[in-house]
């Protein structure tokens, strides 16, 4: 969409509305909303341009954010009119109990091990270790992309283009992941 100088705020806003709209965009995924600090100019203009988003697209809009009930986004009077607009769905990290729940899991394995390019990767290499990939980032979606692409970075830097269970354990992850997933490690000379 071209943009030129002379545009001011509001008309590359109603340029955006009306090319989402010409195109019937039916989905708009906002990602990392529990940054927007609205008790702050910025994070209040920036929620008061995605509440008029929501009310010139048709399409449904969907929030992503991290303990959004503490975030300043939804308190003060700003915060309850955003909390009145939409509904909070609590996810959990992803089960592996049932045949269903591992189904799921490994799928998104093999939709991860479907990006790679790495020479030398065996195809089906991760998702014969589906069970110890959740068993090692907890069913975090997260700390399972996390852990394939630092794998895949080592893997490259290494020049062996390719990802194997030892290359896999020697990632670490983040704190929530290790701390979940593996046993606290005993301090060395104990």
């Amino acid at each position: 969409m071209p943009i030129t100088d002379r545009l001011n705020q509001t008309q590359i806003t109603s340029a955006v509305c009306d090319l989402l709209c010409e195109l019937g965009t039916r989905l708009v995924l906002i990602d990392d909303v529990h940054l927007l600090d609205t008790q702050r100019r910025a994070g209040a203009e920036t929620s008061d341009q995605l509440k008029y988003l929501g009310e010139r697209i048709p399409a449904t809009f969907v929030y992503s954010a991290i303990d959004i009930e503490a975030s300043s986004l939804l308190s003060g009077v700003r915060g309850a009119q955003i909390a009145g607009r939409f509904k909070i769905f609590r996810h959990r990290p992803l089960a592996y109990a049932t045949e269903q729940d591992r189904a799921v899991w490994n799928d998104l394995v093999q939709a991860m091990e479907n990006l790679l390019r790495l020479r030398a990767h065996r195809p089906g290499t991760l998702v014969k270790h589906a069970a110890y990939l959740h068993a090692r980032t907890a069913g975090r979606i997260g700390s399972l992309s996390h852990l394939i692409r630092e794998a895949a970075l080592i893997a490259i830097t290494e020049g062996t283009e390719r990802i194997t269970k030892q290359l896999l354990a020697e990632v670490e992850l983040d704190a929530a992941a290790e701390s979940q997933a593996r046993p606290p490690r005993p301090a060395r000379g104990k």
